[in-house]
């Protein structure tokens, strides 16, 4: 079947998920940072010069409009290692292609007719665009997502490298569950709390928002007993700058085997900075926010998932399933109820 090409930056075409978009005259790549402030983030995770940059990997990210076509193709730039592209027709996925090498891809045998069409983006590995190709004659129109805004914070554990495709990472499988209009911000070795990104989120619109934070700070020993609780306080507090009223769930670590009971370089281990996830909520509440809460990440993944965490720290596919599950039954509940 003939094919129509559209421009990447055909606006027509909705990006959904994303913080930045960069333009050149053959791609266009989203990021999950400002794309021209990237000299303000932490280099090593998050500059462009970095092969492996966390932000400029489209984890949560779609590409969505609505169209009668069915056959959707494209090319892009070829990278050496990404995880598969998926699409869904009206909120099913009907899709998977895997993008490791290939300069191309191809969904043929779409349903007829009018639909929303979505291509979630592979969570690792960056994803520049250099045409999206439709069945000649199709419709083409934009897609408003105007479902509730969900912003979480988090580090490898929320971007979910390990997740067989990027509508099986757990943020995706929550937000597809609750109807959400997702914004991922989990990046891989990062969520050291840093101002920069709380400051990107107090910026963006959210109706609901969640961080779950500690692994990386016991990984790198970033902050110790003296600086954790404040970070986190502080972090907070600039989010809610603009977002005062927006309900706000705060995960304290999941299950992390050794580490649990383990001191890192700093003094610190994991069950020591679940008490103090929960005492920085507890001064926040006690100083008036009323639409904070705290959550175990024990609740959500625990020891008795361990099994699911093939290197001791990140679970595996089905356990992002798992966490999924649990986060839909411990922490959603008290979101959409503020």
């Amino acid at each position: 079947m003939a094919l129509q090409a559209v421009s990447p930056d055909d606006p027509r075409l909705s990006w959904h998920g994303h913080i930045s978009l960069q333009h050149t005259a053959d791609w266009v790549m989203p990021w999950r940072i400002p794309y021209c402030e990237q000299d303000l983030f932490p280099p090593a995770a998050f500059a462009a010069s970095d092969r492996q940059s966390r932000a400029a990997m489209p984890a949560g990210v779609r590409l969505a409009f609505h169209s009668d076509t069915t056959t959707v193709a494209g090319r892009v730039v070829a990278q050496p290692e990404t995880s598969p592209l998926d699409l869904a027709c009206d909120g099913q996925v009907c899709g998977s292609v895997a993008l490791t090498g290939q300069e191309r891809f191809r969904f043929a045998d779409l349903p007829p007719g009018e639909k929303l069409i979505e291509l979630w983006l592979p969570q690792h590995g960056d994803f520049r665009l250099r045409s999206l190709e439709l069945s000649t004659g199709a419709s083409l129109t934009p897609y408003d997502d105007l479902r509730p805004r969900w912003v979480t914070y988090g580090s490898s554990i929320t971007h979910c490298r390990s997740a067989a495709r990027p509508t099986e990472t757990w943020p995706a499988l929550v937000a597809r569950a609750s109807d959400l209009n997702l914004t991922c911000l989990g990046y891989g070795g990062n969520c050291h709390l840093e101002p920069m990104v709380a400051r990107m989120i107090r910026d963006r619109p959210a109706d609901l928002l969640s961080m779950k934070v500690g692994i990386n700070v016991h990984n790198h020993g970033s902050l110790n007993a003296r600086t954790f609780r404040p970070a986190i306080i502080g972090f907070v507090r600039i989010v809610r700058e603009r977002h005062p009223d927006v309900p706000f769930a705060v995960v304290s670590p999941i299950y992390a085997a050794w580490r649990e009971t383990q001191p890192n370089e700093v003094g610190f281990t994991i069950a020591a900075m679940r008490e103090e996830v929960a005492a920085a909520v507890a001064a926040l509440q006690a100083h008036g926010d009323r639409h904070l809460h705290y959550v175990d990440g024990l609740e959500i993944f625990g020891p008795q998932h361990a099994h699911l965490l093939p290197d001791d720290l990140h679970p595996d596919a089905e356990g992002y399933k798992v966490l999924a599950q649990n986060f839909l039954r411990v922490v959603m509940p008290q979101l959409l109820t503020g």
